[in-house]
């Protein structure tokens, strides 16, 4: 213990500093400065407020309360989104409350007939397929009717595989990104839940890339329901 304590360059394990400050009596931070310094986020990485390993460790909860705090947009461009009709409870009501509150909404998914999509079929290979889960959504969609607020769009065909790589969804300043992984369908993927701070940082990053896809994406047309 003296020569960790004389070496402020030396910094123990975790579990050894806590052990060390417990039989001292002092804080870690009067024994470890450094060591606490570099566990408080700084820059860029003040914008990650969690990971999860999978999508679908993240709390249902955590979905609905961005999605209820959400004041001027909210924007799923996630390949299919299907998950979200499922796993919200009054998932329509919700948004139409965000519609008639002036927010808001857009849908950017994948063309249910296109290459990416049959491709990505193929890779996956389960029985609720990328084109069905696309199609709940659209068919939910049409239910919510139009509304001046609603927008819907199919990525480019020269943007699908960008898009099927990577979901990004956006509620204001907050946003959960997956990275979709190999073989691996949407909830089996890591989740980012980010917000924003400051220009060119993460969320900025994952936000440009998100209307990028979608200025060039093909516009849907709700009908009335």
């Amino acid at each position: 213990m003296e020569r960790w304590v004389s070496d402020s360059e030396l910094i123990p394990h975790a579990r050894n500093r806590e052990d060390a400050c417990k039989a001292l009596g002092v804080d870690e931070e009067m024994l470890w400065p450094k060591a606490v310094k570099d566990r408080i986020k700084t820059g860029g990485d003040r914008e990650i407020i969690r990971s999860y390993p999978y999508r679908s460790s993240c709390p249902s909860s955590v979905w609905g309360e961005l999605v209820a705090s959400a004041e001027r947009e909210v924007f799923f461009a996630g390949y299919t989104n299907y998950f979200l009709w499922i796993d919200q409870p009054a998932f329509a009501t919700t948004l139409r409350q965000k519609l008639d509150s002036g927010c808001r909404v857009r849908f950017l998914l994948g063309d249910p007939d296109g290459e990416v999509t049959r491709n990505r079929e193929s890779v996956e290979e389960v029985a609720l397929t990328v084109s069905t889960r696309i199609r709940i959504t659209l068919e939910n969609l049409e239910k919510l009717g139009a509304h001046e607020g609603l927008e819907t769009r199919f990525s480019a065909a020269s943007d699908a595989v960008n898009h099927v790589s990577l979901s990004v969804f956006r509620f204001d300043d907050d946003a959960l990104v997956t990275p979709h992984l190999a073989r691996l369908v949407g909830h089996d993927s890591p989740l980012l839940h980010l917000r924003r701070h400051a220009e060119g940082g993460m969320f900025d990053r994952f936000a440009e890339h998100a209307e990028e896809l979608w200025s060039r994406g093909t516009p849907q047309r709700q009908t009335i329901a």
